[in-house]
């Protein structure tokens, strides 16, 4: 199709041209899953490269669909990483699957918004449905009810938001300034804990020096012994330890902090306990894994990030909270006579319960793939990338030239190129990431374990194979 679009002085795209747009965009999208492939992953362009191919005037005039798509196809696609791409390893994978871009489609035509049920009934009891569906799949108790964010960062503040109006009452009417009977408040996250704790410190008011990173053990896990002596030393300068933030999955090993042991000093200091299982949370829906939600009932927040490991696509994170209420109280502005709820409870007005209005209907996406694949469909992929993860990390103890950085406790791998001189190590470690992401063909982040730099693997997509795992090995192999 190569005509002017028709739209109208005052109207849209007729129905008839946009159900070839529909017909044409769906092929176009076909043919992207289907040889992504054989796209180079990220562009070698340095900053700005996509802005000098576009015009910068601000358009007085519309201009065609084709025009608009061709654009597309030559500056928007080749100047993006390609997430979904089967050789694309960094951070945690990528979840698109087509379900869920079927129903991101119907999402877009929809088009509700979900702040209220009078404004969108289907959407709001439709997110009360998947997160209660989530709910069991996790094993957290019925008295933990959830709401739909963006991202994790979103969720925990206003999970420490909780904490805070719980330590502190009456902070959403009166404030943290100016007001002398309250402490400094302390929140307590281990080394490899998420940046977005000290977020939340600073939305909050509490502040990032106020965020207190716990030392990790050999196993990158929250030191115990550690936390305590840094919340008794608080304690007796007379500072209020507010609350932990315990990780399931951290960012760059995907280890887990001992939940249970923390949940006891947090009982026996009167703290908020938060669990960030925004990555590792997935891991619940295989029945031998279950491990991995010792002691989630003891917590009074969770998160969980289903565009991580669950197969919905980006963006949606999910938060519970034990007596949601302390949630809605603390942000609901509506009088509650205009609380006006059904016998069943379904009548939610979820704006209530965060500080954002306008919602999206995120609960769609969520629903159809959940649907189409199945608790047992998506633990089986998720199993399937456990496997790699532990191929790959038995080729790289197999290589005398290799080791592992920690321990392979998800879809995640950490190795190293060994060198006796450690500046050398990182630096060699480091280039070899750039040359192998310079490439096209593969893609891999670096970070840093114990001040070394090591390169990290992260497997979650949905089209990589064991073929393609050995293809990246074979490329790291060379660029050492």
């Amino acid at each position: 199709m190569n005509r002017p679009s028709q739209i109208g002085r005052l109207g849209d795209l007729p129905n008839e041209e946009f159900r070839e747009r529909l017909h044409a965009m769906a092929d176009w999208i076909a043919d992207y899953r289907a040889h992504i492939a054989e796209r180079p992953i990220a562009p070698n362009d340095k900053p700005g490269a996509v802005l000098a191919q576009l015009d910068g005037t601000p358009p007085e005039g519309g201009a065609s669909l084709d025009a608009i798509f061709s654009d597309i196809e030559r500056v928007i696609v080749p100047g993006v990483a390609h997430w979904a791409h089967p050789q694309f390893m960094s951070y945690f994978g990528c979840t698109t699957t087509n379900p869920g871009i079927l129903a991101e489609m119907i999402t877009a035509a929809l088009n509700v918004n979900a702040m209220t049920w009078r404004t969108s009934p289907a959407a709001t009891e439709l997110e009360t449905l998947v997160l209660d569906w989530l709910r069991q799949w996790l094993t957290l108790p019925a008295d933990f009810q959830g709401v739909v964010y963006d991202t994790a960062s979103i969720s925990t503040m206003h999970a420490l938001a909780t904490a805070r109006e719980q330590a502190a009452p009456n902070t959403r009417k009166l404030g943290l300034s100016g007001r002398a009977e309250l402490p400094v408040f302390r929140i307590y996250a281990s080394d490899q804990a998420h940046s977005s704790v000290e977020k939340g410190a600073i939305a909050i008011g509490i502040g990032e020096e106020n965020v207190r990173r716990i030392p990790s053990d050999a196993q990158f896990r929250m030191d115990l012994a550690a936390l305590r002596d840094a919340v008794m030393a608080d304690v007796n300068a007379g500072l209020r330890p507010l609350a932990v933030v315990a990780t399931v999955g951290t960012t760059s090993t995907a280890s887990v902090d001992p939940v249970r042991e923390i949940a006891k000093i947090c009982r026996d200091h009167r703290m908020w306990l938060h669990i960030d299982a925004a990555y590792g949370g997935g891991l619940a829906l295989l029945p031998e894994e279950k491990w991995v939600t010792d002691a989630w009932a003891e917590a009074d927040s969770l998160v969980i990030n289903p565009h991580k490991m669950l197969f919905v696509p980006f963006d949606f994170s999910a938060l519970y909270v034990r007596d949601i209420e302390r949630l809605r109280r603390l942000f609901t502005l509506a009088p509650e006579h205009l609380h006006l709820r059904d016998p069943a409870g379904a009548e939610i007005n979820y704006m209530d319960y965060g500080v954002q209005l306008g919602r999206r209907f995120r609960a769609l996406k969520a629903w159809v793939v959940w649907r189409a694949f199945g608790r047992e469909g998506m633990a089986a992929r998720i199993r399937e990338h456990l496997r790699l993860a532990q191929l790959f990390a038995r080729w790289i103890e197999e290589d005398p030239r290799f080791e592992l950085s920690a321990p392979v406790m998800m879809g995640v791998v950490c190795f190293r190129l060994k060198n006796s001189d450690d500046q050398v190590a990182d630096r060699q470690n480091s280039e070899a990431v750039a040359r192998i992401n310079a490439s096209g063909d593969a893609y891999l982040t670096q970070t840093k374990l114990r001040g070394r730099v090591v390169m990290r693997l992260g497997l979650g997509n949905i089209l990589t194979t064991e073929e393609h795992v050995a293809r990246v090995w074979e490329m790291i192999r060379a660029a050492v």
